[in-house]
Formats: C-alpha cells, structure tokens, sequence
C-alpha cells in the first residue's frame, strides 16, 4: 500500500482538530472544503478575538453622594440638635397651651380624682397668669395715652354723647363747604325703582346742605314720582364714567374732578359719610377735620416707616417702646 495515500488522510485531519480547536469561542469556521481557494488559515492574518463587554455598574450605585454620610454620622449630627432644642419650662404659658390638653385628654380617659385634679389646677395656674395679665394691661394702658383708647373716642355715655354731637356740628360744616364748591351727578333710569327711593334722600341732601343735583337719565324718560323733572339726556356720559347700575352717584367739582360715590341706593347717612370720605382723599378738607366728624378725637397714630426700627431693637422692649413713641410723634393722622 501506498505510504503517502495513507499519511495523506492523517495529516488532513490533524490539521482540521487542530483549527477547530483555535476556533471553537468564535463562530463556526467555514469548511475547507467549501472554501478551498482561500488556502490554509496561516496563511492569513486573523482578526483580534473579540472582546467581550462586561456590563457596566451604574456609577451612581457605587460612587457616594458627596454630602451624604454614614448613618451614624447623621444621627450623631441630629442628636446634639434634637438635645439643644429647649424644652419650654414647665407651668409657662407655651408649656400650659402644649400640654393643657394632653391632661385634659387624661382626665377624660381615666377620670381618676388625681388625674381630673392636676388639669384643672393647671386650668387654675392659666386662669390666674390671664388675670394677673389683665390687671397689668389695665394699668399699663391707663398710664399711656397714646394706648389708652378712651383719649380718642370716650366711652361714657355723656362723653360719648358729646363727641357725637361735635362730629355731628364739624361734619355738618364740613358738608355745608364741600356743598359750595361740588355738586352730585345722578344718573337714573325712569323704570328703576331704586332710582325713585334715592330721589327723596338726594332732595333732603339739596335742602339740608346745599348741595346742587345734576339728573341724567339713561333712557330719556323722566321719574314718575316727580323729583328732578328738569334733567338732561346721557350722551355718553354714563359710558365714560363707567355706569353700571342705577341709581349711579358721582361728586363732582368744576371743571373736572368727578369722584365716584356708588352704584346703588345710600341713606342719607351713608350719602354725607361717603361725601366725607372722598372729599377727604380729594384734598377738599384735611385729614383733621375728616377724624373730627368721625367722633374721634385727633391723636398721633403709631405709623413707623418699613426697616425704621432694626432687628436689634425688637429685641428689647424698652428700645421698641421708645422706637414706636418716636414714630408715634413724627407720624401724622390719616
């Protein structure tokens, strides 16, 4: 037999286990048989092996917040603050409102004589702090008349009485003036049954003060009651001012100052008070005179300035008192 037939098929297989053996991590080697043109694989130059990608941790798992600690470091920071924080002292009015209840709640569940006892002798202990609270007021108020409420408007009846009165003689100057440089405009509508009952009051206001009415009707038509028969026909007026609703109040002093009063039916009251008030935020009379026929009698008002007084003084009574008596004397009335 042929030597070389023989060692021919040995060789052949040797070197193909030998090539499956290099290649069996990658994918299946292509026959050489089905590929023989392309030779034997030393003849070529082999790709790297591939590398396998291992999966990669999530760094924010392993890496550590920079301001995160330990668990016992952050106890151990809290500690001292929870210990620092200061417990109100017993029987003191922030301890009475935290705890009052709690031995009520006590007392409630277990009406043992000592449990329904301690609450109401701390009840007791807050009675008395509130009494002993009140007297002190008292007399602090008295002796300051800059917090003593009867300076500015009495409370006995005679005295109360008398500034009635004096409101009621200031206020009836005041209106008498403002009458003899301002007039009412008044817008109405002859179907509007407020407009019928505001007529009567704005009459009663012409005669009692002076005070000259100008009517304009909405619809062309006069009121059937009678009052104001001589009246002019809107012509854009109402639109301007922006009427809404009748019967339509408006001051109005030559040549252009026109101050809303209301929108609806007033008293006569409420018509002379709401007078007062505009003719006081117009300039027409002082902020004096508008307090006098309010029944208050005129006193320095505590008005200080926004960042007048600093932190610091807010953290002595004394130093406050002072700061708010200056701004009391520099401030003015309203």
């Amino acid at each position: 037999m042929n030597r070389n037939a023989i060692s021919l098929p040995i060789i052949m297989s040797l070197f193909l286990k030998a090539s499956l053996a290099v290649g069996k991590d990658d994918a299946p080697e292509v026959s050489y048989f089905a590929d023989k043109q392309r030779g034997w694989f030393w003849y070529e130059v082999l790709p790297d092996p591939v590398k396998k990608i291992q999966p990669e941790i999530q760094v924010d798992q392993e890496k550590t917040k920079p301001d995160s600690k330990p668990p016992r470091v952050v106890e151990a920071d809290i500690a001292p603050q929870a210990q620092t924080a200061a417990e109100p002292q017993p029987l003191s009015s922030v301890w009475l409102k935290q705890n009052l209840e709690h031995y009520l709640n006590q007392a409630i569940d277990d009406p043992s004589p000592e449990n329904v006892a301690a609450f109401y002798y701390l009840q007791r202990v807050m009675m008395d702090k509130a009494e002993r609270f009140t007297h002190a007021a008292r007399y602090v108020v008295m002796s300051d008349p800059q917090l003593d409420e009867t300076v500015r408007r009495p409370l006995a009846t005679y005295a109360a009485n008398e500034a009635n009165h004096q409101a009621s003689v200031v206020a009836e100057q005041a209106l008498k003036a403002i009458a003899a440089q301002a007039g009412i405009l008044f817008f109405f509508r002859s179907d509007c049954p407020y407009c019928h009952v505001q007529a009567p009051i704005l009459a009663m206001l012409e005669n009692a003060y002076g005070f000259k009415i100008y009517p304009v009707s909405l619809d062309g038509l006069p009121m059937p009651n009678g009052f104001f028969s001589q009246f002019k026909r809107d012509n854009g007026q109402a639109a301007m001012l922006g009427v809404e609703q009748t019967p339509a109040l408006f001051l109005m002093k030559p040549p252009k100052q026109i101050v809303p009063l209301a929108q609806g039916a007033l008293s006569l009251e409420e018509v002379t008070g709401r007078i007062l008030l505009a003719a006081k935020e117009a300039g027409w009379i002082d902020a004096t005179q508008y307090q006098t026929t309010q029944g208050i009698r005129n006193t320095p008002m505590l008005l200080p300035a926004a960042g007048s007084i600093s932190p610091a003084v807010t953290q002595d009574p004394l130093s406050l008192i002072q700061a708010l008596q200056r701004s009391a004397h520099l401030g003015s009335t309203p």
